[in-house]
C-alpha cells in the first residue's frame, strides 16, 4: 500500500469518526460552556471562573444558560445553596428545550426554608409539553454547608436524578406503551435563583425575609458530555456513546438500594400517589426503574 492510500484511508478513518464523536468535557470554566441571561450584576465570579456565586436580593435575581444545547448524555453541577432562613427562595437547576408548548424539560428546583427544617428538592419533567409530573424529596444532609452534586442522566433507556451518587426519581422510557419521552428536542441546561414565596415554602405560607438579603448560592464543575446540537448528525442515535452503555441503562442492585431508600424515608409528595389531582394513576407510575 502506498503513502498516499495509507493517508487517504486514515482520512476516511478520521473524518468518519468525527462524524459520529461526542462532545465530552470535563468540569470546565463558568464562561467556556455558559452565557449570564439575567442580571450579570448578580453573578459573581470566583476562582478565576470556576466557581461563581448567585445573588438574590430585592432589586433582582438571576440566571445563566448554556452556550450551546445537547440531546442526550449527562450534566452535572456542584452546588452549595442558601444557608440559614432562605424561606421563599428558588434555585433552580434544569434542561429545557425552549420550545413553548412542545417542550421538554427536566428540572431540579430546590425549595427554600426556615432556619433548621430541611431542604426539599423537587424534581419535575415534560415531554412533549406534558408536565406535572412533580415529586419531592427533603435532602438527607445539609445542602448549603458544602458543595454537592446534582446530575441529570439521560439516554434513550431513562433519565434518572441524581444527588450525588444516590438515584432520587427514574423516568423510564416506555413509548412502546404510548407514554412520552423526551428524544427528539436538544435541551439547553439552566439555572436560576429567583423569589418565588407564593408557593415555594410550605405552599407558600412562608414568605421571604428580606432582612436576610442578599441570598447566596455557589456553583463550581461545570460538566457537560453530550451530543451538541448543531453538532455531528449521527451523534444522538451513535450506540457507542458511553452514556448508551450497558451499564447505563436500568439502575444496578447498589442505586436501585438506595432509590428505594430515598422513596422510603426522604419523599414527601409524589404525583403519582395524589388521588386528587389523578384520580386514575399516571400510566408512567407503573413503570418501576
Amino acid at each position: 500500500m502506498t503513502m498516499a492510500t495509507l493517508s487517504s484511508a486514515f482520512l476516511f478513518i478520521f473524518s468518519c469518526f468525527l462524524a459520529c464523536s461526542i462532545s465530552v468535557s470535563g468540569p470546565a470554566t463558568f464562561l467556556e460552556d455558559f452565557r449570564i441571561t439575567w442580571s450579570d450584576s448578580h453573578i459573581k465570579q470566583i476562582d478565576g471562573g470556576r466557581a461563581i456565586q448567585l445573588i438574590l436580593d430585592q432589586n433582582s435575581g438571576c440566571g445563566f444558560a448554556s452556550k450551546r444545547r445537547y440531546l442526550f448524555g449527562r450534566v452535572s453541577m456542584k452546588i452549595k445553596l442558601i444557608p440559614g432562613d432562605s424561606a421563599g427562595t428558588v434555585t433552580a437547576f434544569y434542561m429545557n428545550s425552549d420550545t413553548d408548548t412542545v417542550r421538554d424539560e427536566l428540572d431540579f428546583e430546590f425549595l427554600g426554608n426556615r432556619t433548621g427544617q430541611p431542604y426539599t428538592v423537587q424534581t419535575n419533567i415534560y415531554a412533549h409539553g406534558k408536565g406535572d409530573r412533580e415529586q419531592r424529596v427533603n435532602l438527607w444532609f445539609d445542602p448549603a454547608a458544602d458543595f454537592h452534586t446534582y446530575s441529570i442522566m439521560w439516554n434513550h433507556h431513562h433519565i434518572v436524578f441524581y444527588v450525588d451518587e444516590v438515584p432520587i426519581r427514574v423516568y423510564k422510557n416506555n413509548e412502546a406503551k404510548n407514554i412520552p419521552y423526551p428524544k427528539f428536542q436538544p435541551m439547553g441546561v439552566y439555572s436560576t435563583l429567583w423569589e418565588a414565596d407564593d408557593w415555594a415554602t410550605r405552599g407558600g405560607l412562608e414568605k421571604i425575609d428580606w432582612s436576610k438579603a442578599p441570598f447566596l448560592a455557589y456553583y463550581k464543575d461545570f460538566d457537560i458530555e453530550g451530543c451538541p446540537v448543531p453538532g455531528p448528525a449521527n451523534c444522538a442515535s451513535n450506540p457507542r456513546n458511553w452514556w448508551e452503555g450497558t451499564a447505563y441503562q436500568a439502575l444496578n442492585a447498589m442505586e436501585a438500594r438506595r432509590y428505594r431508600w430515598v422513596r422510603m424515608n426522604h419523599m414527601i409528595y409524589d404525583y403519582c400517589t395524589d388521588k386528587s389531582r389523578y384520580p386514575v394513576t399516571p400510566p408512567e407510575c407503573m413503570a418501576g426503574i
